[in-house]
Parts: C-alpha cells; structure tokens; sequence
C-alpha cells in the first residue's frame, strides 16, 4: 500500500540505514509536488534510475509558505501531496521535512545520489556537502520544457477570473 512509503521522521534514520545494509543505493531529491505534472514525472522517473531507492523529501505545508510562492499555495495539504507521491512507481519512500532546507533530512539518509533540477548550481544545493564529504555523488536533472506549476496555478487563475 502506498501509505507503507510515507516514513514517519522518527524511523527516517533507522529505514535508510536498513537499505544500505541490503547493498542498495539511494538517491535523494525534494520539493513541494503541489500540482503533480508531467515535468515533475520526468524529474522522478529520470532521478529514480540514478540508484535503488529514490527517496523524495516533501515540504510541510508550513515549509511550503515560508518559500513564498504564492499567497494560495499550497493548493494541496502535505497529507494529499504524500499520498500521491507515494503512489508513484518510482518513488520508493516520501519524507516530510518542516525545516527550510531538507539539510538535516539528508544526513539521516546519507543519500548515494542527492538530485535537483538543473535550475541549481551544485554547491547550492542544500546538502551537496554532506553528500560529496560522504563518497556520493550530486547531478541535476533538466526540467521538461513547457511544465510548471507556478504556470498551472497562473493558468487556473486566470480561468476563473474570466468566468470559466
């Protein structure tokens, strides 16, 4: 049941460490999944081959306001953003993270592979030092051209103000 790959920040450690003692690797991205699309599919499916396990940090709805986005967002709680990045086949666990960064989520992991999109230069990726003090390695991944969801969420806006 995908509800099995939402990990209770208490067992974070103790479940990552339990994988890399069956000789799996992980890797490690983040974000806010507010508005799942085929851009973000892209990005997990593309990051999901980089290791065994792909393991994705979700920022609390708290987070998820402190980034500024926009006043409206999140458009979905962190409960209804886990469970559908759970259910996803190549999301192997989903963490909610409360802090800024996923920093201290990273060194519980102690990721193989740590992910961004290409938007990030390396060594600013929360992290990447950690990581690369570690053996692992970090890479971007380029964004399918065309998706976002600061452009959805424009788009749905838009709609509703014109009455449709």
């Amino acid at each position: 049941m995908s509800e099995d790959k939402i990990w209770p920040g208490a067992e974070v450690h103790k479940r990552a460490k339990a994988i890399h003692a069956e000789g799996k690797t992980i890797v490690f991205t983040n974000g806010c999944f507010d508005i799942l699309h085929a851009g973000h599919i892209a990005y997990l499916q593309e990051a999901a081959r980089l290791a065994d396990v792909l393991i994705v940090g979700l920022n609390t709805d708290s987070s998820v306001k402190r980034l500024e986005k926009s006043p409206a967002r999140p458009l979905q709680t962190e409960y209804s953003r886990a469970r559908v990045m759970a259910a996803l086949q190549c999301v192997g666990a989903v963490v909610l993270f409360d802090e800024d960064t996923p920093a201290e989520l990273i060194e519980q992991i102690a990721p193989d592979v740590l992910v961004k999109g290409a938007d990030y230069k390396p060594e600013n990726i929360a992290g990447a030092d950690f990581v690369l003090a570690h053996g692992g390695k970090v890479q971007t991944i380029a964004f399918l051209p065309g998706f976002s969801t600061t452009s959805i969420e424009k788009k749905i806006l838009e709609a509703h103000k014109n009455g449709h």
